[in-house]
């Protein structure tokens, strides 16, 4: 092998060609016609070898190649250093920086160089280190959504998870909604069921709870509201890198447990019915062992962790306080995470305040209070007081459930008078 320089020249290759004969043969067949498909297939040779010889090429003994040439040591670890540098991990780059400081080389040599570095930076991107936390250290939390088919209705629920890092114990409640007191009950359910908070939670880069990031000073902005119930339940939130979902894998694993275990293929007959069957499930899954761990979580919990949870100091439930605005529908109804609440007639069209609280919904119209319901949780219900409809010819509800007139208390219902007015018209056609 013969050193040129920064390259290094390869010895030449000899490859055996075609007899002269071969040649006289397929000009033969040529003047009779063939083609050049049947031709090669007759002599057993290449299409393009015939194609060549038939445009003029000479018979030879050997075709002699010219010399190979490939980046000597030290341009390859010149092109190395530059992929790694300047280039940012592009070939193009590094090949005319190299042709910058005298040494020639096309992008695809450059590329077949590096390959062996690009794929050890692409696997040093995509390895993941397991990560095990201490027992009481840490929850993971994150929402996820499925279409689940609740009284013979097609709704799109949205299910809460959280998961103990160390013991795999599970937690999951059902929403119809997705906003930051959503997630706030959800962690304090969860801190309920788990019976003690753990050290810190980690959460996704989701708007309810992240208002900003520096990615440059590593820095995250949590949501105020969000901030302040971490602060009340002393847990120190952390956010994980930005498309690194994989950070808080083990609620990842959760949320999809629950949608292809808990609800997959299942028919509930209420929303309180899809809570119920929650519930049971919980307990069904931090008995099973675990794919990981391979031990149950409730196991692993009643041994290492929950001794180690901080007690809740007896902190009630948070009350949710969520404040909506609403424009009251031509039917008096409003519209609160798709339930219907009543109010009086003649706010149509206005708009209103919707207080939504645990157990009850309030509504304001300014500083008046028009309205004020049980709160439901079953999706697409209205909760009407009938009080608010009082006064109209015709309620929303006599319009959608019966072709009554409320002029029947009088004696007769309309449907008498258009069977008369048929009748008349009937006979005077004839």
């Amino acid at each position: 092998m013969e050193t040129e320089g920064r390259f290094v020249a390869l010895p030449s290759l000899e490859v055996s060609m075609v007899e002269p004969e071969e040649v006289r043969q397929m000009r033969e067949l040529s003047r009779r016609g063939w083609g050049v498909k049947r031709i090669a297939r007759e002599l057993q040779v290449a299409r393009n070898t015939v194609r060549r010889y038939l445009r003029g090429g000479e018979a030879a003994e050997v075709q002699v190649r010219p010399k190979a040439r490939r980046l000597g040591d030290d341009a390859r670890a010149e092109a190395v250093r530059i992929f790694d540098g300047a280039a940012e991990g592009n070939a193009v780059v590094v090949a005319r920086l190299l042709a910058e400081q005298g040494v020639a080389a096309s992008p695809r040599t450059v590329q077949r160089v590096v390959e062996p570095r690009r794929r050890e930076r692409r696997a040093a991107q995509i390895a993941t280190v397991r990560y095990e936390t201490a027992p009481g250290h840490q929850v993971q939390i994150d929402f996820g959504e499925k279409v689940v088919a609740i009284a013979s209705q097609m709704v799109r629920v949205y299910f809460f998870v959280a998961v103990l890092s160390y013991s795999r114990r599970i937690f999951v409640k059902a929403s119809l909604s997705q906003r930051q007191d959503d997630w706030r009950d959800g962690l304090a359910s969860a801190f309920r069921h788990f019976g003690g908070v753990p050290q810190t939670v980690l959460v996704d880069n989701a708007g309810p709870l992240v208002s900003g990031r520096d990615r440059v000073a590593q820095t995250v902005t949590f949501h105020p509201g969000f901030l302040g119930f971490c602060r009340e339940y002393e847990v120190v939130p952390r956010a994980c890198q930005p498309y690194r979902a994989r950070t808080k894998g083990k609620t990842e694993s959760g949320v999809k447990y629950v949608k292809r275990n808990a609800v997959a293929g299942r028919d509930f007959e209420s929303f309180a019915a899809l809570e119920a069957h929650l519930a049971s499930w919980m307990v069904l899954a931090d008995e099973r062992v675990h794919g990981t761990t391979h031990e149950p979580p409730s196991v692993r919990f009643a041994r290492d962790e929950e001794r180690t949870l901080r007690p809740l100091l007896g902190r009630p439930p948070r009350p949710r306080d969520r404040r909506l605005v609403r424009r009251v529908a031509n039917d008096c109804l409003v519209d609160v995470d798709t339930i219907r609440y009543s109010v009086p007639h003649r706010l149509v069209r206005d708009r209103v305040e919707v207080l939504v609280e645990e157990t009850e919904v309030r509504i304001f119209h300014g500083v008046e209070l028009v309205a004020t319901h049980a709160r439901s949780f079953e999706p697409h219900q209205r909760v009407v007081d009938p009080a608010h409809w009082k006064g109209l010819w015709r309620t929303p509800v006599e319009v959608a459930s019966t072709t009554e007139s409320p002029l029947t208390e009088h004696g007769r219902s309309l449907l008498d008078y258009e069977a008369v007015v048929a009748a008349a018209a009937a006979g005077g056609a004839s």
